[in-house]
């Protein structure tokens, strides 16, 4: 489980746990989100809203974990651009980790 802060002073925080960054990464949530500019702003959030409402109002099968993402972390009441981008850089070293680990597991093999 992890913690990310959802404002500048610190005072408000959303749990992330390893179920919601694997579904980022399922579904490429994050890809093409961020203009080139690498603001993250309100108007990046609502693009991953709809994006996400887009993927669930598509799905055929069960989007479970797309709706515990939404509950738990998109549409959290705690969560704005700050918490977005802090979500995105966790993200990042998440994924990051996952590449060293599959690499260190593919060397011992």
């Amino acid at each position: 489980m992890y913690t990310i802060q959802t404002n500048a002073s610190g005072t408000r925080s959303i749990e992330i746990s390893e179920v919601n960054l694997q579904t980022i990464q399922k579904y490429s949530l994050f890809q093409h989100l961020i203009d080139s500019h690498g603001i993250v702003d309100e108007s990046v959030l609502d693009k991953l809203k709809l994006n996400i409402r887009s993927l669930i109002a598509s799905a055929e099968g069960n989007c479970k974990e797309l709706l515990d993402l939404c509950i738990d972390v998109i549409y959290h009441n705690n969560m704005k651009a700050f918490g977005l981008h802090q979500l995105v850089l966790l993200y990042i070293g998440w994924e990051s980790e996952q590449k060293k680990e599959a690499s260190i597991e593919h060397e011992e093999a």
